[in-house]
């Protein structure tokens, strides 16, 4: 073999994907320090990639599962935001063919953001069919976050380009015409649920971040409407906005002090 670089030698062993390619032979008898380093990095890529692909395997159980029950059009379905003071609770609904594959979907929050705008692009432009659906907070005042959730999730599905035949749900029990099972913490355990989980978080943060604009005082693009420090100490300062969650503590009890003083002042 003719002695290439040691640069030379790590583009080649980027294009391998088979440890029983004989240009490992080859690299393997090398005894440069810079070379063997670059054959352990490209054998620890290697471990890693069938780690993920393994858990991509495991997270395709309920798929396969319902699959061969003769279903065909599975949509996962999860919810995001439903502990923030401020903003909307988001759902997703996601309709994966059998073919899909993604190595290292999860559970979004277990992904960093550049990940998961990664894997959101992917899974929209590779989907049968996904679909959004927000409830905002003045609507969660009114019948509680529970049944918004519901709400949210009960629309995702409805408003799908393609009818599904079968639901993957997100810890949650639907009143819905479709078949479905509900997982707890289905969203690291069901490609279909964690897609929606995905696309559902990267909706929302996506939202905040522009309602941050509008609100720039409470840390929205940070913090996602969660009760921070930084999002707690501008409360107090400055009060609720109109995407405040007003059955929430401490916003709830803001507003009753407020209500108090008005009171008291008008006696």
């Amino acid at each position: 073999m003719i002695r290439l670089s040691i640069s030379e030698i790590e583009q080649k062993l980027s294009a391998i994907v088979t440890e029983t390619d004989p240009f490992l032979f080859e690299v393997e008898k090398d005894e440069r320090k810079g070379v063997q380093a670059c054959l352990a990095k490209w054998k620890k890529q290697k471990e890693l990639e069938k780690e993920l692909e393994d858990k991509f395997f495991e997270m395709t159980l309920f798929e396969r599962k319902i699959r061969s029950q003769g279903f065909s059009f599975i949509a996962g379905v999860d919810e995001v935001g439903r502990g923030p003071l401020a903003g909307p609770v988001v759902a997703a609904a996601v309709i994966l063919s059998e073919n899909f594959f993604l190595a290292g979907i999860d559970d979004s929050k277990k992904l960093s953001e550049k990940k998961r705008l990664e894997y959101d692009f992917i899974i929209k432009k590779e989907a049968i069919a996904y679909s959004i659906s927000m409830i905002k907070a003045a609507e969660i005042d009114q019948i509680n976050i529970y049944e918004a959730t519901k709400k949210a999730m009960s629309s995702a599905i409805a408003t799908l380009k393609q009818a599904p035949d079968f639901l993957l749900i997100d810890a949650m029990k639907l009143n819905t015409p479709y078949p479905s099972e509900s997982i707890i913490k289905g969203d690291a355990k069901s490609i279909s649920i964690a897609a929606a989980s995905i696309i559902a978080k990267t909706a929302r943060d996506e939202l905040m971040i522009e309602l941050s604009k509008e609100y720039p005082a409470y840390g929205f693009q940070h913090n996602m409407g969660y009760g921070t420090k930084e999002h707690l100490l501008a409360l107090q300062q400055f009060g609720m906005t109109p995407i405040h969650r007003k059955s929430f503590s401490p916003v709830k009890e803001m507003l009753d002090t407020n209500i108090n003083e008005q009171i008291s002042m008008n006696l």
